[in-house]
C-alpha cells in the first residue's frame, strides 16, 4: 500500500479505524499495540509520520520490531 501523509491521517485509530504510523517512510500497523489504545501514545497520534518523535523518544527503533509493515509513504 502506498499512502500520502494526507491519506495516512485517515488511519488514526479512532471510531474503529486501524491505527497506522509512519517512520522513515515505512507505514506500521499499531492497531493492536496496547500502548496505542484509541490511536494515542504518550501524546502522539496515529495517522502521522512520527519519525522525528521517535528520534526524540527515550527508546530506539527496537519498538518497531514485530510490528506489521503495511506500506510506504508516497510523496504528495
Amino acid at each position: 500500500m502506498l499512502l500520502t501523509l494526507t491519506e495516512l491521517k485517515k488511519y488514526n485509530g479512532q471510531n474503529g479505524k486501524p491505527a497506522y504510523i509512519a517512520i522513515d517512510g515505512i507505514i506500521y500497523d499499531v492497531t493492536e499495540v496496547s500502548h496505542w489504545k484509541d490511536g494515542i501514545h504518550n501524546g502522539q497520534n496515529a495517522g502521522r509520520d512520527l519519525t522525528d518523535a521517535l528520534n526524540g523518544a527515550p527508546h530506539g527503533n527496537e519498538v518497531l520490531e514485530g510490528l506489521e509493515k503495511v506500506g510506504n509513504v508516497k510523496m504528495e
